[in-house]
């Protein structure tokens, strides 16, 4: 089976979320024997091809000329797709929400798309209206797929609000966590609180900053490392310093913002962490939280949107309203001083792992999929 993603997202390339699905996801393709190809579009005058692990990777050229990007962008990926199919026929072509918008109908591939969070999606996360240009970009996209997976019930029913499935194959398949070896408790620096994600406010950093002041009131020894990228309003200023104008000095003792960084670095972090905590307004499925439940982390997260999906309150995790910064800190407060409760709901949430998002599991889930549309 030859698998082909289009995504301009992609670790060697740039990051998110997407992109590192894609990567690990077409890694364990790979290693069963399936051939990938990664297409999206470029920032470099000419077209730039990589192998990862055996993944293709082609970056088309930016666009030079005074036509819109779409145009520029819709030739460029529907005659490079020509190309390979002709050379290694594509069984499946799969991309975001919007991102068959482009494609010609007219390709013989089976069209898929993985529900990751679109325009729509977000739109009311963010408060903000629907762009005209980019819901019917989604929307012409919806209809060109034969199917779709979506990553969590969550996104699902979310987005159905909005968008139509037009009656074809829909099928909810987790993200896959690669399970880290458990790092000796000896390593673990109790004292540290680590957050990963954007630094923004639909990620709860706000809400976060608040709390952790209220818990450092009562534990002044508590550290709260936030990794992540910065967040950009139009006229330039950062999430961070916003955060620092609204809140006084105080409330960034022991905070500290380490920006984006790689993704050794922030094993290495959530490795050493006591505790993480997650009070996201908005997820598709929360991939951070899962990863420290993969090292058997304590792990507070969001009651709302897919939390319930990934943590069973109480028993493999907390979870916590993420727009009550009081709520947030008590959660966090219970974990310090139930230590050895803490301790335990960390080793279920590893085993919680295991079993729903173990990588060979998932990919025998969506290879079932892929082979279902291909004989219909």
């Amino acid at each position: 089976m030859h698998i082909l993603f289009l995504s301009g997202e992609y670790p060697l390339w740039t990051s998110g979320g997407v992109g590192t699905f894609i990567q690990t996801f077409g890694k364990a393709l790979v290693k069963a024997g399936h051939s990938v190809t990664v297409v999206g579009p470029g920032k470099d005058r000419e077209e730039v091809v990589l192998e990862d692990e055996g993944i293709k990777l082609y970056r088309l050229p930016k666009n030079t000329t005074r036509l819109p990007d779409f145009m520029v962008n819709a030739r460029q990926i529907n005659k490079k797709l020509k190309a390979i199919h002709k050379e290694h026929p594509i069984s499946i072509i799969e991309a975001a929400e919007g991102g068959l918008a482009l494609l010609s109908r007219k390709h013989p591939a089976k069209k898929v798309i993985r529900l990751h969070g679109g325009h729509h999606f977000f739109a009311e996360a963010e408060r903000r209206s629907i762009n005209w240009r980019k819901g019917l970009l989604e929307k012409r996209s919806f209809a060109k797929a034969d199917g779709f997976i979506a990553i969590s019930q969550y996104v699902k029913e979310h987005t159905q609000k909005y968008l139509s499935y037009h009656g074809k194959p829909i099928e909810i398949i987790n993200l896959p966590v690669a399970i880290p070896k458990r790092q000796s408790e000896n390593n673990i620096e109790k004292d540290r609180i680590l957050f990963a994600g954007t630094i923004c406010e639909k990620k709860g950093v706000k809400e976060l900053v608040e709390a952790f002041q209220i818990v450092k009131e009562k534990y002044p020894e508590k550290q709260l490392d936030l990794f992540g990228r910065e967040w950009y309003y139009p006229n330039g200023t950062t999430f961070e310093a916003w955060l620092r104008e609204l809140f006084p000095s105080n409330y960034f003792e022991n905070v500290h913002f380490h920006g984006a960084v790689s993704r050794d670095v922030l094993d290495n972090n959530y490795a050493k962490a006591g505790l993480c905590v997650f009070p996201s307004h908005m997820e598709t499925q929360g991939l951070v939280s899962i990863e420290a439940m993969a090292l058997a982390k304590p792990v507070v997260f969001s009651q709302y949107g897919p939390g319930p999906e990934t943590i069973t309150h109480g028993e493999n995790g907390l979870l916590c309203d993420v727009y009550n910064p009081v709520d947030i800190a008590e959660k966090i407060v219970w974990c310090i001083e139930h230590p050895e409760e803490a301790k335990e709901m960390g080793r279920k949430g590893y085993t919680t792992v295991n079993q729903k998002y173990d990588p060979s599991f998932i990919l025998e889930k969506n290879l079932s999929f892929y082979k279902q549309l291909l004989d219909n």
